[in-house]
């Protein structure tokens, strides 16, 4: 008789997912194990793992709590895990790209929060838009000013054009938002394909054509070799005046001190950023004083229903590994 495979959870959601990880194993034995039991024993025979959003809890990519380090240090303990399933979107911390090199699959959550992610990015435009750091400034100092005058006047966002870049489930969501609202939407891909929906379609090798066009440049892709340090100072300066940034992608995508000179030169209309080069932001950094800068702290993705479409993800592809069938969402 095989012996059963061994799968890693929090101890939370072994409770919470006992009983449909039964029903998803096709009678195929498997073994639950809580992390914080295979932690206290160094247990060497896992064979998967499940890293849900309670795991890796306020942990940032550049600084990982100490319960959270053991766990990544038993994954890479244990040469015989073969799957690592996460809870997020991407793929680049560290541990995820060690593990990928030597074998293991990682399978992400991709999709899970797009719309939540979408929905974010537009309440950051639209805030923009409407002038909201400028009007809670004048709340704070009790000052009624109303929105008339050159340089207070908000735009019509009709016919304003937003280039995407990243194409995936939040580029996608976010692009038919942006077009009912009467924005004219810019894709930027990978890959090479026609214009289509009443979006036009860029190549990557494409975008600084469509820069001088572009009244709001929204980040929405994975951290790649191509997207890191993708938006630098040139790139920002080819933007209209007035135009602004949008980034819920990764911070690593932006180079940071470029975009803050850009932003102090009164170039940028403004910028509403969620992901930064370093997590937590750091209490110096000028981006949280700009008065045309709204920061968020790695926020876009939280809404209390994507616990369970990330387990609901979690749950399939277990059905599929369990079967030696290949996984959805695998991080590349």
């Amino acid at each position: 008789m095989s012996q059963p495979r061994r799968l890693m959870l929090s101890q939370k959601m072994l409770d919470q997912l006992g009983y449909r990880i039964v029903q998803h194993t096709q009678g195929h034995a498997v073994e639950l194990v809580s992390i914080e039991s295979a932690v206290a024993a160094q247990r060497r025979d896992i064979d998967a793992v499940f890293i849900s959003r309670e795991v890796t809890g306020t942990s940032t990519k550049h600084e990982v709590h100490p319960e959270l380090q053991a766990c990544y240090d038993l994954m890479l303990a244990n040469e015989r895990l073969q799957w690592v399933h996460i809870h997020s979107a991407g793929a680049d911390r560290p541990v995820y790209q060690a593990l990928q090199q030597r074998g293991v699959q990682i399978s992400t959550s991709s999709g899970a929060n797009a719309r939540v992610v979408a929905a974010m990015a537009l309440a950051g435009l639209l805030a923009l838009n409407k002038r909201f750091p400028m009007l809670w400034a004048q709340q704070q100092r009790r000052e009624w000013v109303p929105l008339l005058g050159a340089g207070r006047m908000p735009r019509d966002l009709p016919g304003q054009t937003a280039t995407i870049v990243g194409w995936g489930p939040i580029g996608q969501e976010l692009g038919h938002l942006l077009t009912a609202l009467g924005l004219n939407v810019i894709a930027v891909r990978t890959q090479q394909v026609a214009s289509h929906g009443g979006v036009e379609m860029v190549h990557f090798d494409q975008m600084h054509t469509v820069l001088p066009r572009t009244d709001w440049l929204v980040l929405a892709c994975p951290l790649t070799a191509t997207t890191r340090g993708l938006v630098n100072a040139q790139m920002l300066q080819g933007l209209p005046p007035g135009a602004h940034l949008i980034n819920v992608a990764r911070g690593e995508v932006v180079v940071q001190d470029e975009l803050i000179a850009v932003l102090q030169s009164g170039h940028l209309g403004g910028a509403f950023l969620d992901v930064f080069e370093h997590e937590p932001l750091p209490a110096e950094s000028p981006l949280w004083t700009l008065p045309n800068v709204m920061v968020t702290p790695h926020a876009a993705g939280h809404s209390d229903g994507n616990a369970e479409r990330v387990n609901q993800m979690f749950l399939n592809n277990l059905e599929r590994w369990m079967s030696d069938q290949p996984l959805h969402q695998l991080a590349r």
